[in-house]
């Protein structure tokens, strides 16, 4: 009985040591093979640079008082929308990058334009909150308190070439922004033949993603007028054109055809 007993002791520590090899090499494995993985990312550098910014993310300021866009956007949707809902987008985008430290080194550019080739445990995370703060950092700049109501003469230019009329594509981007289902942006941008065109984008998507540079932006999101505007989609839109920074758009408008290919 003594010698079955041992041997069934020696038989159960054996099964047991085993056991615990087994899992620590298949930790060790997974380990590896994310490490790994990760590493060997190819991301594409990008010209498409329009911010520069890098983990980890932080609210800026606004460029004005939360209350200097009225009476066309209020005080209290300026505040919700800067503080919570931009800030939200910071938070989970640096969570996403804190898992894997080897992406941090990465402006919002670049990584929004290798969205495909980024690991499935951050890709969408990425996608929408990258995108989120990208987005709405250009937002807030795209909008002034001391806007002109019309473009400046190099833009009002190109918009006629582009559009036929400022009217014409005015009409265009009220489309655009007006008929995105849900949520989104509706934009302008500078394609990849350097020509301006209007787009929109669902949820936190840019329109670096499919090789534009965006220069001018509106949130859709109910976030961004419902306080005011309550489901009146249209008339938030209307209240936009009372807001853009046309000087900050011809900028853009310049960088974009240097940096478009």
């Amino acid at each position: 009985m003594k010698i079955i007993s041992a041997l069934a002791t020696g038989v159960v520590i054996a099964m047991a040591t085993l056991f615990m090899w087994q899992a620590a090499t298949e930790k060790q494995s997974t380990h590896l093979g994310t490490h790994t993985k990760t590493k060997d990312i190819a991301m594409k550098p990008t010209n498409l640079t329009l911010l520069g910014l890098t983990y980890p993310f932080t609210l800026a300021p606004l460029p004005y008082d939360h209350k200097a866009l009225e009476p066309h956007i209020d005080e209290a949707t300026m505040r919700i929308h800067h503080s919570k809902h931009h800030q939200a987008y910071i938070d989970n985008a640096n969570k996403a990058l804190e898992e894997l430290p080897e992406l941090q080194k990465y402006t919002l550019e670049e990584l929004l334009t290798n969205l495909d080739t980024l690991p499935e445990s951050v890709r969408e995370r990425l996608r929408n909150h990258a995108g989120g703060h990208f987005n709405h950092t250009l937002f807030w700049q795209m909008m002034t308190p001391n806007a002109q109501l019309l473009p400046t003469e190099k833009v009002a230019t190109a918009i006629n070439q582009a559009f036929g009329s400022f009217d014409a594509f005015k009409e265009l981007f009220n489309k655009a922004a007006q008929s995105r289902f849900g949520s989104g942006w509706a934009w302008l941008c500078v394609n990849k033949d350097k020509k301006l065109v209007v787009t929109s984008t669902p949820n936190q998507d840019t329109p670096l993603a499919v090789g534009m540079f965006p220069i001018l932006g509106l949130d859709v999101w109910e976030h961004a007028y419902y306080l005011k505007y309550q489901n009146k989609r249209m008339d938030y839109i209307t209240a936009f054109w009372s807001v853009i920074n046309w000087p900050l758009v011809e900028k853009l408008f310049g960088d974009g055809l240097t940096a478009v290919e």
